[in-house]
Parts: C-alpha cells; sequence; structure tokens
C-alpha cells in the first residue's frame, strides 16, 4: 500500500520514525518510505566521505536493480568524476547540510552519464551533503524512468527537507559505526595508528563513547570515578589530536573504509 503524500505542514511529524529508527536495522527501509512519502523517491543511496579522495557506500534501498553495482562503481573510482563533488569539498567548513545544485545530464561526461543514468533508468535526482567533522555523508534521492522527473511541488518538499534528513542519515551513519565496535573497532583499536598512542584504560572509553555510552555509564560500566572517566576521555582526545564526540566518530568511520594496506 503506498504512502500518502506529504504535505508542506507536515516535515516535523513524518520526520519522526527516521529518528527513533537511528542505528536500527530498519532505517533503511524507514528512510524509504518517509522519502517516498515526500516526494516518491524511487531510490536513495548515501555516500560517506572520509578521506579526500576516497569513499564508500553507506547505504543503498529501492527500485533500481543494479543499484549495488552502482555504489561499488561510484566507491571504487566515479566518485571523482562526479561533478558535484568539488562543490561538497569547498563546503568543509559549512555548519549545516547544503543541497546541492539541480540535477542536469548535461553536468556529467558521457561515460558517467551511461553508467549512472542511462544504464540505471534513472531520470533525475535531488541531492544533499552534510559535513561532520571529517567525514561527509552525500545523499542521492533519485527517479525512475517508469516514475518521470520530480514535479515541481515534489522538488520543493525534497529540497526543503533534505537538510533534516540528510542530518538523520549522517547520525544512523555513525551509529551504524558503534554498532560494529565489539569487531571493527576492537581491531582498529589495538592495531591501527593513532588509536596504538592510547593507554588500555583510555581505549576503554573510547570504545564505550562509541558505543553511545554517556561519561556515567562509561564510569559503572568500567568500576571508575566519573573524575577518571573524564581525564581518560581527556587524555584520549589529546593524543589522537581531537576535541568531541563528532571527530572521534569521523576517525573510526574512515579508519573502517580504508583497505587494510592503506592503515
Amino acid at each position: 500500500m503506498g504512502s500518502a503524500a506529504v504535505e508542506p505542514g507536515d516535515s516535523s511529524g513524518v520526520l519522526a520514525p527516521m529518528v527513533l529508527a537511528i542505528g536500527r536495522p530498519s532505517f533503511s527501509q524507514v528512510l524509504m518510505d518517509t522519502v517516498r512519502a515526500v516526494a516518491g523517491v524511487g531510490h536513495c543511496m548515501v555516500f560517506a566521505f572520509e578521506a579526500e579522495r576516497t569513499a564508500r557506500c553507506a547505504l543503498g534501498i529501492g527500485h533500481i536493480a543494479i543499484g549495488p553495482d552502482l555504489g561499488a562503481a561510484y566507491s571504487e573510482h566515479f566518485h571523482l568524476a562526479d561533478p558535484n563533488r568539488e562543490t561538497i569539498l569547498h563546503q568543509r567548513a559549512a555548519p549545516r547540510p547544503v543541497v546541492l545544485p539541480s540535477f542536469s545530464r548535461r553536468m556529467y561526461s558521457d561515460g558517467y552519464r551511461k553508467i549512472f543514468f542511462e544504464d540505471a533508468e534513472i531520470v533525475d535526482k535531488i541531492a544533499a551533503a552534510i559535513w561532520v567533522d571529517s567525514a561527509c555523508f552525500y545523499v542521492n534521492f533519485y527517479r525512475t524512468t517508469e516514475q518521470g522527473r520530480f514535479t515541481r511541488s515534489e522538488a520543493a518538499r525534497l529540497c526543503n527537507m533534505a537538510p533534516a534528513i540528510t542530518a538523520i542519515v549522517a547520525r544512523h551513519c555513525q551509529e551504524d559505526v558503534a554498532a560494529e565496535a565489539p569487531t571493527k573497532l576492537q581491531t582498529l583499536f589495538s592495531t591501527r595508528e593513532p588509536f596504538l598512542k592510547l593507554t588500555g584504560r583510555e581505549k576503554d572509553v573510547c570504545l564505550r563513547i562509541l558505543s553511545g555510552y554517556g561519561s556515567e555509564a562509561i564510569a559503572a560500566d568500567l568500576g571508575i570515578s566519573l573524575h577518571s572517566t573524564f581525564t581518560y576521555r581527556k587524555r584520549a582526545y589529546e593524543k589522537l589530536g581531537i576535541s568531541s564526540q563528532n571527530e572521534l566518530f569521523a576517525i573510526a568511520l574512515r579508519l573502517m573504509a580504508l583497505p587494510r594496506s592503506a592503515h
């Protein structure tokens, strides 16, 4: 059963299920249901840029059968040919999400256009990006040939809500990192720079920060005082050259995205 179109005043209510789904396996489907209701989006893909020349597909869902192949191709090479890339990199210091320029086929080279639009039967897209410290999340909303291009009202609704949706997606992608803490992150902390600089207790505190623990919960879990928790966190952040939890997430995202040989 299709979702009813979202009216102009419904934005806060329609985004609530996405906020509640952050960090959960259902998030991708909730995102898709939301943007389908907002503007009839046919497919959604999210790419994460954690370093100047690397990208990874953080999320993909929708009607495009070759979506996973497109995500892999973009992440491996074609992100360097994306005309939005320069705009995204120039917005690194922007304090809030940025809606990218309107889609035009002329923006893309012949080869890029054939692979990512003609072969995939994509006829329109709206995109936005947000920087969270050194990591960028690039969210793309597509319409397929069968659907036709976004109408003027659909495009206006989606552009209006894209910044909030993009911020929620970024938070979910960060939560995804936290969910992998028992495996990948523990390996990173024990084998990779810059985490090798940390003492055992400093690593313990940082891992729990990435797992969503508050300071009091960390102290209770480790059996240490709240003051000691703050001290270990401060020392760890100083060694890592950061000053916030978001920057800690960004380091973890970047290292998880890099091939092992690149660490």
